[in-house]
Formats: structure tokens, C-alpha cells, sequence
């Protein structure tokens, strides 16, 4: 019998790299397990997984909302609700009701598009957002938004040619379900001197290198808030984007996770482009996502979000959900977060008052740290940070001196992934080298999360090591 073995498998695998859980991921969760030992011999006392947005994550302290679990609770065993009946209150009882009455118990499939009637409220909630309707019809509900990004981007990718524009940085999703599927990206690069800003005219030309190397694009990617920049768009480039997809025939694909991680709302507020399409009377074809592992919810596990199809066909809709199908359903736990996310508890109810103190000091935590650390990296030598005004990350640029550069290259690394390194080992901490992200030639960054306390223990670990590092390599 042949043996299984790694070129026996899909070679387009052996493409995938998801910088985010990789080696510096890896080698933080070694150091964990390292520190259980009663002497494990490390110049720190804690890891610190500053890599990924995973708010909940055992050392962070941003809480889970009570409404959700309580809701997610009853919805688990709903005797809880006759056997403490005081341990919750009523409108948490009559919602785990409502919910249970539509869809029964959590341990039976659903509907694979997802429960209906959730699918009415994600609708609803999209309708008071924008002032525009929606239709639950186009609605689905998935494991999480990643699901649908990786469901979108296989449909579009109909030969080895095809191509979706990337921003750069970007999330390393992207590029790993490029690769997964065989599809080819299409980079365009953001504008970190105008805070991380998109360029139709930059889109344009990475457009133009496409159609030379006979790559056919099929779908413009934004993500707004960014990731890992944080960066913002404003309406009037919203629009510019819009006619670009027009003049193009692209499918847009707004990844808009972060929709409510805004630091300075008024001053950056975030318009949906659901809302512009709409507004602007667009036959653009349009794939929205949004999830409830970031926002305030935080609740990255239960693998919850959704799409919105707008300008989409029925039979491709139809398509879609032949596809889903094949997945059976989302996860239960995950769709009952996502009618949480979107039916938060109303003025006047009995949870309304703990739900908005809950919320409000979740923000006001986040655009705290954010801004904090953003000033204290700027000051330190050969360090720029824009200040970002949405999401949980921040995207500091670094200078690593040509000593720095030819030791890293020597050790086989990439300069950035070698500062990286360097500070896990010292520090603790673990960040995601801007090589995960992409980044122009001759630039290194690292995206670190504002997610973590103790700002002023935290940043001053990270001042301490650049400024060993610059002592010992020189800027």
C-alpha cells in the first residue's frame, strides 16, 4: 500500500499560509506550556497572544455581555428559566422563549440558510441601520464570517486566471483562501502617510498590471473598519469604489467586522456601503459580512456572523445556497449570538441599563488603549503608528537597520518576523510580523491587539525591548 504523504495531497494546500496562527503563534503556545514547569527558565512570567483579535482570550479582559450569555444560557437548557427564575430577568426570559418557540432545541439542525425568523431580524437591524430594506431571503447565516468569505471567493474563482483585489496590508484570510481555491490575488496597496488610506487610482493600477499578466479580475475586497490598520473610509471614497466596481464589472466584497470598533464615532463614523449602493441607485453587485466575534460581543467561539447578498441574481443566489447546504447548518449557539448582536435589549427593558454600562465601558477601554499606545510607540525611536480610529489592532512601522536586516536574513527570517521573534523571546509578547499582512519593499510593521490591560506594563515591555534592540543593531 502507498503511504500518504504530503505529495499525494492537493498541492494548492501547500500554498496556504495564515500568518496570524503561524510560527510566531506556535512558538508563544510552546512558551506557555513551558511556563507550567516550576522553573521554566524564561525572562517572563506570562504570554501575552497580542497576535489575533480573539477578545475573550484567558488574559485579556474585555468580558463577555451578560444579555448574550444569559440569553445563550436559557436557550442551552430552558428549564433554567422555571428552576431560577430570579437568576434572570424577564425580558431575557420572554426573548429565550420567543427564540426557543421558532427554533426548538439548539441540538437539531436548522434551516441551512439559517433560522428564518433570526434571518427577519439580521434584516431588520440592516434596515434601522442603513434606512434601506432588506430581504431576509438574501440574508445567510454562517460559522462565523470566514465561512462566507471563503464560500464568495471559491464561486468567483472560475479558472486559474481569475483574481480578486487585496488591499495591502491585509487579512491573511484572503491570501489563504486565494490559494485554497486556486485563485490569483491582486494586491493594491494602501496609503499609510494619508492613515492608511484607499486610492482608486492605486486600485486602478494594480488593475492594469492584472489585465497584463492576462489575470482576470472578478472582486474588489475592502475592509472597513481595516485590519490590520484600523483605517476608516469616508463616504465620498465609498462612492468613488462603487463606480470603479461599475466601470470594472466587480463584485464588491465589504468585510465590515469591525463596524462597531469605532474609537472617535464623531468624528469617524461608519457608513455601510449596503447604504451607498443603495444611496447612489447602484446595480453593483454586493457581499457584505459581519460577525459577532469582534464589536463588543467579543464572541469569537461560537463561530457566528452572517452575509448580505444585494444585486445578486436568484440563481446565484440558489447557488449559494446548494453550497451551504452541503454544511448542513451553521452552528446553533453561533446564530443565537448573532440575534443578540443585532437585538440588543431596548430602553426600558430590565436588561438595558447593564447592557449599555457593559458596552460603554468596552468602548471606552478600547479607544483608551488604543490611543495610548498609538502616542507611546511614536515616540520611540525609528517607530510610526498611526493612530487608528476603528478595529482592535494598531499597525506601527518600524526601522530595522541594514545590521538588523543581514542577521535576520542570515538566521533565514524576514527582518520583521525577526524583531518579532526577538520580542516574544524577550518579552512574551506575540505579535504578527507585517510579512503576514504584505507591505511595500523596504517597509516592516507588526500588528499587535489593543486588547490587552495593563497598558502601561504592556507598552512598557515593548518599549523596553526596541529600545534594547536599536542599542544592539543600530537604526
Amino acid at each position: 500500500m502507498r503511504p500518504l504523504t504530503i505529495e499525494s495531497l492537493n498541492p494548492a494546500l501547500l500554498k496556504v499560509e495564515y500568518a496570524v496562527r503561524g510560527e510566531l503563534a506556535i512558538k508563544a503556545e510552546q512558551y506557555r506550556v513551558k511556563l507550567l514547569d516550576k522553573d521554566p527558565g524564561l525572562p517572563f512570567d506570562r504570554v501575552i497572544s497580542s497576535n489575533i483579535g480573539n477578545p475573550q482570550q484567558k488574559g485579556l479582559d474585555q468580558p463577555p455581555i451578560t444579555f448574550v450569555r444569559q440569553v445563550a444560557a436559557l436557550m442551552e437548557w430552558p428549564a433554567l428559566a422555571d428552576i431560577a427564575p430570579d437568576a434572570f430577568p424577564k425580558d431575557v426570559i420572554a426573548r429565550a422563549k420567543e427564540l426557543y418557540a421558532e427554533i426548538g432545541s439548539i441540538g437539531a439542525y436548522s434551516h441551512s440558510q439559517g433560522v428564518p425568523y433570526i434571518r427577519k431580524n439580521v434584516a431588520k437591524f440592516i434596515e434601522d441601520r442603513d434606512g434601506y430594506l432588506a430581504d431576509p431571503n438574501h440574508i445567510f447565516l454562517t460559522g462565523g464570517a470566514s465561512v462566507g468569505v471563503s464560500l464568495l471567493i471559491n464561486m468567483l474563482i472560475s479558472s486559474p486566471t481569475s483574481g480578486i483585489l487585496i488591499p495591502i496590508p491585509q487579512y491573511p484570510l484572503y491570501t489563504a483562501t486565494l490559494a485554497q481555491h486556486n485563485g490569483v490575488p491582486i494586491p493594491y496597496y494602501l496609503d499609510e502617510a494619508q492613515g492608511w488610506g484607499t486610492s482608486v487610482e492605486e486600485i486602478e493600477v494594480a488593475l492594469d498590471k492584472a489585465h497584463q499578466q492576462n489575470v482576470v479580475p472578478k472582486a474588489l475586497v475592502i475592509i472597513n473598519p481595516g485590519n490590520p490598520t484600523g483605517a476608516l473610509l469616508d463616504e465620498a471614497t465609498q462612492i468613488k469604489l462603487v463606480h470603479l466596481c461599475e466601470k470594472y464589472s466587480l463584485v464588491l466584497l465589504a468585510d465590515e467586522v469591525y463596524q462597531s470598533n469605532l474609537h472617535k464615532p464623531d468624528q469617524y463614523p461608519f457608513t455601510s456601503f449596503k447604504k451607498i449602493v443603495r444611496k447612489i441607485d447602484s446595480h453593483v453587485p454586493l457581499v457584505s459580512f459581519h460577525s459577532i466575534s469582534k464589536g463588543v460581543s467579543g464572541e469569537c467561539g461560537r463561530r457566528g456572523g452572517y452575509f448580505e447578498c444585494v444585486n445578486i441574481s436568484e440563481p446565484v443566489i440558489a447557488l449559494m445556497y446548494k453550497m451551504v447546504s452541503v454544511g448542513l447548518c451553521p452552528p446553533l449557539s453561533g446564530q443565537i449570538g448573532v440575534d443578540s448582536m443585532v437585538r440588543p435589549p431596548n430602553p426600558g427593558e430590565e436588561s438595558y441599563e447593564l447592557w449599555k454600562q457593559e458596552t460603554d465601558t468596552t468602548h471606552q477601554a478600547l479607544a483608551s488603549r488604543t490611543h495610548t499606545m498609538a502616542e507611546r510607540l511614536n515616540s520611540l525611536p525609528g517607530v510610526s503608528c498611526v493612530d487608528s480610529p476603528g478595529a482592535l489592532y494598531l499597525y506601527p512601522q518600524i526601522i530595522l537597520s541594514q545590521k538588523a536586516q543581514e542577521v535576520a536574513r542570515a538566521a533565514g527570517k524576514e527582518p520583521d518576523a525577526f524583531y518579532a521573534l526577538a520580542l516574544l523571546d524577550a518579552t512574551g509578547i506575540c505579535v504578527v510580523p507585517g510579512s503576514g499582512f504584505g507591505q511595500k519593499k523596504g517597509e516592516w510593521h507588526y500588528r499587535l491587539t489593543c486588547l490587552c490591560p495593563g497598558v502601561d506594563e504592556y507598552v512598557g515591555k515593548l518599549e523596553n525591548f526596541h529600545k534594547s534592540f536599536v542599542e544592539k543593531y543600530g537604526l
